[in-house]
């Protein structure tokens, strides 16, 4: 042993006690804690892969808090725990025990991820710096209590990256967009990425699917560099130069490439569908079949946006906007002249529903599409509904939200599901995502 490296440590411990009394004591007493937090496979890991969480060293049937924390770029904490109990060895796997309560309750081994929770209300997690991880301390705490005694603590490092991936900025034409290339030798089948009414550019969903082989190209709309501040008004030809950068890119292989979408970008993708050449997949996650919010404009012609009624807009007990109802049925009188003609498409499509989405009727718009496509004698779409879910279906382990401000609404809105629901969804998604996208563009270079 080399006790001189002991005795630093010691040394440190009560340096750190005399220095930061009140949250130090904690920790100068988890310095010689036998108890132990284990993540595995490893500490380091992407952020849509499973850890398994342990704790060793406790005594028998011991009851402590096991709590996660996570400070996102912005200085956002999000924290999340439960209580357990040791089983007769002293151990606890989050794959196995079950948590008494909490932030959760019953075996759930993502349980502390998933349900991790703004510090301040109506907060969303968001990745904006691909290249940095996302750090998750998983600590140990004694007698219940969260602000007692430390007696372990771990970092999970959830990275965006797999080694290899490459990160090329887009300034092509008009296009304002990020290429995720992935490690070897292409071409690889070529996905592009959008979000919703949020503007930027969201890199993380593009990195990750990256990361499993793809060739993703993170598409911005609005509110970027020198792209509209608003939207106003939409152009097709716009996404129509995106589409072409990415299906002529000697890196993606063709002849065509999946477009992934949620919520506005959802319907922006099916009239890119129905419009444009060189689409072989679609997927619109909690979209609608219409097009919404502002008029879409194509060689000409302008496609007027869905109606609404401000007036459904009603508040909940605890104050937030609900805006589930406030879109017209596109079905009806003048609003069918926003319905997407995506009879038109020559692709697959993938609707994605999260039956509990507080946004929308995403799951009546979902029926709707199918149904008009089956009306064309046309059998190419799927339909998944995720009981339990909310509107904002992520890549595996970010946290559900239960609601966070809505830039066009100006006010906080719910966004419907419940934590583990919601979770399980995630996780089932990203898999279907990336099956659907390798059955139909044929991806030969993917990642497990």
């Amino acid at each position: 042993m080399n006790f001189g490296v002991v005795k630093g440590t010691v040394r440190l411990c009560i340096l750190k006690t005399m220095l930061f009394p009140r949250h130090c004591l904690s920790t100068a007493a988890a310095c010689h804690s036998p108890v132990r937090v284990r993540l595995l496979p490893s500490p380091k890991c992407l952020f849509d892969e499973p850890v398994q969480v342990k704790v060793e060293g406790l005594s028998p049937n011991q009851e402590v808090v096991l709590r996660a924390k996570l400070t996102d770029e912005k200085g956002e904490l999000f924290q999340s725990s439960a209580a357990y109990r040791a089983d007769g060895i002293g151990e606890i796997d989050l794959s196995r025990s079950p948590a008494l309560g909490g932030s959760f309750s019953g075996t759930n081994p993502m349980g502390l991820f998933w349900t991790l929770s703004a510090k301040n209300a109506h907060k969303k997690l968001v990745k904006r710096d691909v290249r940095t991880p996302f750090l998750v301390d998983i600590e140990v705490y004694s007698d219940g209590d969260t602000e007692g005694q430390l007696l372990a603590k771990e970092t999970n490092e959830r990275g965006f990256l797999a080694e290899g991936v490459q990160r090329l900025p887009v300034r092509e034409g008009r296009v304002r967009a990020t290429l995720f290339l992935p490690p070897g030798r292409g071409p690889f089948p070529g996905v592009l990425d959008m979000y919703g009414t949020g503007g930027g550019l969201p890199e993380y969903r593009a990195s990750l699917l990256a990361s499993r082989g793809f060739a993703v190209l993170a598409l911005a709309y609005y509110s970027y560099l020198d792209l509209p501040k608003d939207m106003r008004e939409l152009e097709l030809e716009y996404f129509e130069e995106a589409v072409s950068f990415l299906r002529t890119h000697p890196q993606v292989k063709g002849p065509g490439i999946g477009v992934l979408a949620i919520s506005k970008s959802g319907d922006l993708a099916l009239s890119m569908a129905s419009f444009l050449p060189g689409i072989s997949a679609t997927i619109s996650i909690n979209g609608c079949n219409a097009n919404t919010l502002f008029p879409l404009r194509y060689k000409g012609t302008v496609f007027p946006p869905l109606s609404f009624k401000t007036s459904r807009l009603f508040l909940t007990k605890s104050g937030i906007a609900n805006i589930r109802d406030t879109l017209n049925n596109p079905t009806e009188g003048e609003n069918r002249q926003s319905l997407i003609p995506i009879e038109q498409a020559q692709c697959r499509f993938l609707f994605v529903v999260a039956e509990d989405d507080q946004n929308w009727k995403s799951p009546f718009y979902a029926e709707e599409a199918a149904k008009r496509l089956r009306e064309h004698g046309k059998e190419n779409c799927e339909v998944v509904v995720y009981p339990g879910a909310g509107h904002y279906l992520e890549p595996p382990y970010f946290p559900h939200c239960p609601s966070s401000l809505h830039l066009l609404v100006g006010l906080p809105v719910v966004w419907g599901g419940e934590p583990r629901s919601h979770g399980e969804a995630q996780v089932d998604l990203w898999g279907r995502i990336q099956a659907f996208f390798i059955k139909h563009l044929d991806g030969e270079h993917l990642q497990g």
